[in-house]
């Protein structure tokens, strides 16, 4: 199992981790303590109230990945996730593309529906058709990613002969969030990985719904998730994401054998990747949590 670390560039009312100082570093600390890849969030216009709540900032993600890949030579980039719908699809197409090349192939393009209406209206994207949108997004960014012309026609562009470039080689791959059928189905569909998010209190009842419920939840949906792959004859690799559902205490003995205990049962369950997001109390802390959590925890799970 491979492991995603949370990039803190998204912390309210500090600037002490938005800084190319800061980026570096911690892309560094992150690379040289064995992380296979990092992740940022997405909320390009996230509401007021819940962002002072219990929401949390977020630069551009394919801005702030490309400062990680300035800084490193093997560190995977992970948008964890980027929101499709919000955004015409040749566009996310050519920042992806372009983070793709200039980063060595380096790029994981995690990507889910959206939850927060007030983004949605901010962005003047229908939310109660995100789903529709996202689908449609998926398709386009897959006809782009070939190469060559493309003609597609829709409610909200029209193509009628367009050739976006640069064409990565090898494109990005795409893992897929949402626990519903639906986004398994999806997965299976347009992706090359499935990033589903265990049920927490503090989700949006949106998510809650949709959410993984459990270790046995997530075990029978990886299977479901199988099932579908096998019957449209997919032979090649494809990832399952998840993060722990409990977060235990860093910098313990007992925290540490229970991140163990949560790890592997994920790992049996047959995830290929995981999501960690170390407490960031101050730029220095968050480098030791790493270093902890590397040593203590992942090198024994």
């Amino acid at each position: 199992m491979k492991i995603s670390m949370h990039l803190p560039v998204g912390v309210v009312g500090t600037g002490e981790f938005q800084s190319l100082a800061a980026v570096s570093s911690m892309a560094i600390a992150l690379e040289s303590a064995g992380v296979d890849a990092c992740y940022v969030t997405d909320h390009p216009a996230p509401s007021s109230e819940w962002l002072h709540a219990n929401g949390h900032d977020a630069l551009d993600p394919f801005v702030a990945l490309a400062f990680v890949a300035a800084a490193t030579t093997n560190l995977r980039l992970h948008t964890n996730i980027l929101v499709l719908p919000y955004r015409n699809p040749f566009l996310t197409a050519k920042s992806a593309s372009s983070l793709q090349v200039l980063s060595a192939g380096r790029l994981i393009l995690g990507v889910g529906g959206g939850y927060q209406k007030p983004e949605f209206d901010a962005l003047g994207v229908d939310f109660s058709k995100r789903g529709e949108i996202f689908d449609e997004n998926l398709e386009v960014i897959s006809q782009i990613w070939a190469g060559g012309p493309v003609v597609t026609q829709g409610p909200r562009f029209n193509a009628i002969g367009n050739e976006p470039r640069p064409v990565p080689n090898p494109p990005p791959p795409i893992w897929i969030g949402g626990g519903s059928g639906k986004a398994i189905s999806r997965a299976a569909r347009f992706g090359n990985g499935w990033c589903p998010f265990f049920a927490a209190p503090t989700q949006s009842k949106i998510n809650q719904a949709t959410a993984v419920q459990s270790i046995e939840d997530l075990r029978e949906k990886i299977q479901q998730l199988k099932e579908i792959l096998d019957g449209q004859d997919r032979t090649g690799p494809f990832d399952v994401c998840i993060g722990p559902r409990a977060v235990p205490g860093f910098g313990t003995k007992d925290g540490a054998e229970r991140y163990i205990e949560i790890l592997s049962g994920i790992k049996r369950a047959g995830a290929t990747w995981t999501t960690i997001e170390p407490p960031h109390p101050s730029l220095s802390g968050y480098m030791d949590n790493i270093s902890w959590f590397m040593a203590e925890v992942f090198s024994k799970v």
